[in-house]
């Protein structure tokens, strides 16, 4: 392929990526409410369209018409500009995730993924260690204690569980030998899921991406009872709404790099050796990465339904205490293994 038809394929991914990640971002709002509707034992959104089906768009224009407020003792540039650092640190992290194997459209292999790069793991770490400068900026630029403490609450915490996750993925990296997501999920097949081989670390990941995604019980950085509504309290309108939009972004990113890394992407045990048509076997795999990252998500929307906040000091003694020697005694595991067996 020329430089231009790498382009032209290229821009098809994002823009596809983008429109199907706002979609589900939006979607994910409306499935929250359902299910913790569900949990309570109430009946949830079901006025606009067809079960409700229609309120994340209502939603997205009430928060349009909204009145954009700003404090005057606000840093109004920095105050302007966190929630688009938070967005775009969300949308730009899932160029790296592939949802299928490469499949061949006119003549050309395409990779079902926006950029293939043999350091997508270190980019997606490089992308959200920057996503909470959004959230610190957010909290400085209000000029409200609630708001500074929601930002340094959210420093602190993503800090402490990023060095667990770090370990955590590094069981991954010696395993597949690579940063490329690809070669990640393809050093997974047949039943070599990393989370059958090291379930600590699989563990340990999770319960990292709860704290770096800021969903209960680790919320510390808006918790209601105690800082009002945190880092995004002095935000109204389509700002508020772009914090939104990270959140529910970043839980999505979040389900699929623990696919990808974990439960063997989109591959499905020895499909292989079935003789399915290689038309059918792509659209099985591509229906086993989003089945995967669905029940994640799920997952993900009932534990916040079930489990209630822990306390700040809490938090991080389970950081440090607990999920940190987690993630090293993974790691010796994982070396252990391939010392012994040459996996």
């Amino acid at each position: 392929m020329n430089i231009w038809e790498i382009i032209i394929i290229s821009l098809i991914k994002i823009l596809i990526i983008v429109v199907l990640l706002l979609l589900s971002v939006a979607y994910m709002v409306y499935f929250e409410r359902k299910i913790s509707a569900w949990v309570q034992n109430r009946v949830g959104p079901n006025r606009v369209g067809w079960l409700g089906l229609l309120q994340p768009f209502a939603d997205v224009f009430k928060l349009l018409l909204k009145e954009d407020i700003v404090p005057d003792a606000a840093n109004k540039p920095l105050h302007t500009l966190a929630p688009f650092i938070a967005l775009f640190v969300s949308f730009a992290t899932y160029a790296v995730i592939p949802i299928g194997p490469p499949i061949d459209i006119f003549g050309y292999k395409i990779n079902l993924v926006v950029a293939d790069v043999n350091i997508g793991v270190l980019y997606v770490f490089a992308l959200t260690s920057l996503g909470v400068y959004g959230i610190t900026f957010a909290g400085w630029s209000s000029g409200s204690k609630y708001s500074l403490l929601g930002g340094i609450r959210s420093s602190a915490q993503m800090i402490s569980y990023e060095v667990s996750m770090g370990f955590s993925i590094a069981g991954v990296l010696l395993m597949s030998q690579s940063l490329s997501p690809m070669k990640i999920v393809a050093s997974q097949y047949g039943w070599m899921w990393n989370a059958v081989i090291q379930p600590i670390g699989f563990i340990t990941f999770v319960v990292s991406a709860f704290a770096e995604t800021n969903r209960l019980p680790f919320d510390l950085p808006e918790a209601e009872p105690e800082l009002v509504g945190g880092y995004h309290t002095e935000y109204s309108s389509f700002k508020f709404a772009g914090f939104f939009l990270a959140e529910y972004a970043n839980m999505i990113i979040a389900c699929g790099m623990i696919t990808t890394l974990y439960l063997g992407g989109w591959q499905v045990p020895y499909i292989d050796k079935l003789g399915l048509s290689t038309t059918l076997t792509t659209l099985i795999q591509v229906a086993a990465f989003l089945v995967k990252m669905g029940a994640l998500l799920f997952f993900f929307i009932w534990v916040r339904w079930s489990i209630p906040r822990f306390r700040y000091d809490q938090l991080m003694s389970l950081g440090w205490k607990v999920m940190f020697p987690l993630a090293l005694a993974n790691l010796i595991w994982v070396a252990v293994l391939i010392m012994l067996f040459n996996l």
